[in-house]
């Protein structure tokens, strides 16, 4: 079994869930960037995957954003129906996205309180996303204004260790680097993310958030739903002692 391979989560005729890992790209990679959508072409060109149907897309194509430091499921539609009814599933939040973050604790000692507080039930986080193009980073803010967009997500206090801690987030909207910006707004910052006022980064590259799980309607028929769970490619201690701790 090839890397790529080992990877795929789920493959249907009409999309294809897989395993992204830091550094990959899921859309529009420019050179020297590892291409994602090309890899799975590739792949899915062997035998031992179901074709796609006639109205195939030449590539599959991306239905939601991974950020390139961020690992876990990734979707993508295999043909033109597909993309359309996924890509409206997506604009109507008729998806839920589960994300693992692991963050430095923060010198505001009340943040963690409230975490903790809300630690068997998820605390709701609503801001205001406004997205600067040119530096490619989003600054969430408390009231809205113009250009900004309202932000959902749903935060819980998995577990604490000595540096870190560990956070189940929701994603209720999907804003561009809605997790990363919505945290530092709370004085959060997940590691290794400079970009998000992390201390230090990561020998990857990446960041410490995975998309942990994901659940769609499955396009071929929304009377259904495809429910995938991709563990964190990474296999170190803190991943690892995030799994124990939601095994508890």
């Amino acid at each position: 079994m090839n890397e790529i391979e080992s990877r795929i989560l789920h493959c249907d005729p009409h999309c294809v869930v897989v395993n992204k890992i830091v550094g990959e790209v899921v859309e529009g990679a420019g050179k020297g960037m590892t291409d994602l959508p090309r890899l799975l072409a590739d792949e899915l060109a062997g035998q031992q995957w179901p074709p796609p149907t006639d109205d195939a897309l030449a590539l599959p194509t991306a239905v939601h954003r991974i950020d390139v430091p961020v690992s876990g499921c990734a979707v993508f539609a295999r043909t033109k129906h597909a993309l359309g009814n996924l890509n409206e599933s997506f604009a109507q939040n008729t998806v839920k996205k589960m994300y693992w973050a692991i963050v430095e604790i923060p010198n505001d000692e009340k943040v963690c309180q409230w975490l903790e507080s809300a630690a068997l039930q998820s605390a709701e986080l609503v801001h205001w996303i406004e997205f600067n193009p040119r530096k490619n980073k989003s600054v969430a803010h408390d009231e809205q204004g113009s250009g900004r967009k309202k932000a959902i997500l749903r935060c819980r206090l998995v577990g604490r260790g000595r540096d870190y801690l560990f956070l189940e987030i929701k994603l209720v909207t999907g804003r561009h680097h809605q997790i990363r910006a919505q945290l530092k707004r709370l004085g959060l910052h997940i590691k290794g993310d400079l970009k998000y006022g992390s201390r230090r980064s990561e020998k990857s590259g990446g960041i410490r958030l995975h998309a942990r799980s994901i659940v769609f309607p499955d396009p071929a028929n929304s009377m259904r739903t495809i429910t995938v769970q991709a563990g964190p490619p990474l296999r170190d201690s803190l991943w690892l002692a995030f799994e124990e701790l939601q095994k508890k």
